[in-house]
């Protein structure tokens, strides 16, 4: 090794003394950057958890067992929708919660017969109701119109002034803003006439396949802190809807995991419908719903699926073997009321956020 000359040696010393000096600077800020002195007092010391060798991090619970359910279980929500439309489907559902096999129903708000249910409803309040949030009107003779002003939701009345018969003609014809404006009108008649609302959904799915109209179910969802009906990710991604529960996620919206959404194969009755969807529930939570109606001349004036409706009343109802089978299977049954329970639990209310 080479010998440094003495002038050579005594720059390179000064140098590295410099150096140090320097160091030791950084080194005292750092520190005091770091240190309960050098910390705001209002916020705590904060420190990175360290990975211990050899484990993962624990796996997200799932809703089920969030819910007090094990992840293997199946867990079911019977829900009634249309409530509120006819008294046939009021006594019907009415039926179903109290000696059958549904654990919730959603009221439509705008419909004749709402007032009927709704005071069914302040007088049960352990009885599981939500609201069929509704933007259209779809059958031929029977006919309602928005809770709002029509001159408030100007796009969402058709010439004779009732709703919209379809989905596609609301979207052609009004804004998402008329949208909420209505479905928040609904939303406060049914406060005040005494429901304990447990959930949103949508009639027709007109806040759910538009993603305009979908932020404002989102929306709705925040403000009275109730969880939503969704479809399943695989049907919504189908629909370009794919980042909607991620969205929920974030707003800490619950929602079931799966939806059973779709129609009966050919030749298939409405009773073999259900049974094959039954043994096909999936481990996690799971919302079907029904049509429950009284069959008779009221419902048989309104729609020719009346027959369908009284037989979805009569299998979720009084039939032994669909209740036998969701005894075989282990099915568990809740309601939206455990849901909307979760999603509470612990939150702080927002500034201006509604609850009940």
């Amino acid at each position: 090794m080479p010998r440094l000359k003495p002038k050579r040696y005594l720059a390179l010393a000064k140098n590295f003394h410099a150096m140090m000096r320097k160091t030791s600077a950084l080194l005292l800020l750092i520190i005091f950057a770091t240190s309960p002195v050098g910390q705001s007092r209002n916020e705590p010391l904060t420190q990175p958890a360290l990975p211990v060798a050899g484990t993962s991090p624990a796996p997200t619970p799932t809703l089920a067992e969030r819910l007090g359910f094990k992840v293997s279980d199946r867990v079911l929500i019977v829900n009634g929708d249309d409530v509120g439309m006819s008294h046939a489907a009021n006594a019907a559902t009415i039926d179903a919660l109290e000696n059958g096999l549904m654990t919730s129903a959603t009221i439509m708000v705008p419909c004749p017969w709402f007032p009927e249910i709704a005071a069914y409803a302040k007088a049960h309040p352990n009885r599981d109701f939500g609201l069929h949030l509704t933007h259209t009107s779809e059958w031929k003779t029977y006919r309602w119109g928005p809770v709002a002003s029509k001159s408030d939701v100007p796009g969402l009345v058709d010439p004779d002034g009732y709703l919209w018969p379809d989905i596609m003609s609301v979207y052609k014809n009004s804004t998402p803003e008329q949208a909420e404006r209505e479905a928040r009108a609904q939303i406060k008649k049914a406060l005040a006439a005494g429901v304990d609302v447990t959930h949103l959904d949508s009639h027709m799915g007109a806040l759910q396949f538009d993603d305009r109209y979908f932020q404002v179910y989102r929306r709705l969802a925040k403000e009275f802190d109730v969880p939503l009906r969704m479809g399943s990710q695989e049907i919504l991604a189908g629909a370009g809807g794919g980042h909607q529960r991620a969205q929920l996620d974030a707003d800490r919206i619950i929602y079931p995991d799966y939806l059973v959404h779709g129609g009966r194969k050919k030749g298939e009755s409405v009773k073999d419908y259900w049974k094959r969807n039954l043994r096909d529930l999936k481990p996690g939570v799971t919302e079907l719903y029904i049509h429950a109606a009284l069959a008779g001349e009221e419902m048989q004036s309104i729609t020719n699926s009346w027959q369908e409706r009284a037989t979805e009343h009569e299998l979720f109802t009084k039939d032994a073997e669909i209740r036998a089978l969701l005894n075989s299977l282990g099915v568990k049954r809740v309601g939206f009321r455990a849901l909307r329970d979760l999603q509470r639990k612990n939150r702080k209310p927002n500034a201006g956020q509604t609850q009940q």
